[in-house]
């Protein structure tokens, strides 16, 4: 596998008693292509695994793919947007860059910042891509 993503690079903490998670935008799983409404990665099983905790409070090792549309169970994507407004999925994480694909099919490095909205252009971090994130309460429920 490599080594592991440090555990900085995934989670963001923007006030006290709140953290944030990269969110995952869309999985796979029972035959059907679910919103990751409230879904986020919670570790690294390997260089494309990871544990996921879908929007049911359930968590499932599921495998990153750079689809829009998912086909196979047990599957997930991570959207992320790049600097010139481009929508593309990331295919691997490193610690401080990412792999993506966009529906076009090209595909390239970047570094990577975790935003707490993707659409809103006041988050956006020049020069990276940005991906979305869950924030969390103090009490640990999702925002």
């Amino acid at each position: 596998m490599g080594r592991p993503i440090k555990k900085s690079r995934m989670l963001a903490s923007f006030t006290p008693g709140a953290t944030s998670i990269i969110a995952v935008s869309n999985y796979r799983t029972g035959g059907a292509n679910v919103a990751g409404t409230g879904s986020y990665i919670v570790s690294q099983r390997g260089s494309k695994q990871f544990k996921v905790h879908l929007n049911d409070s359930s968590e499932e090792v599921m495998t990153l793919v750079t689809k829009g549309t998912l086909t196979d169970n047990g599957t997930f994507n991570v959207q992320v947007i790049l600097d010139d407004s481009t929508v593309a999925y990331v295919e691997k994480f490193y610690n401080n860059t990412i792999h993506y694909v966009t529906a076009a099919g090209t595909s390239g490095h970047v570094p990577y910042s975790l935003v707490t909205s993707e659409s809103a252009d006041e988050d956006q971090v020049s020069g990276k891509g940005n991906i979305d994130i869950r924030n969390f309460s103090a009490t640990g429920a999702a925002d």
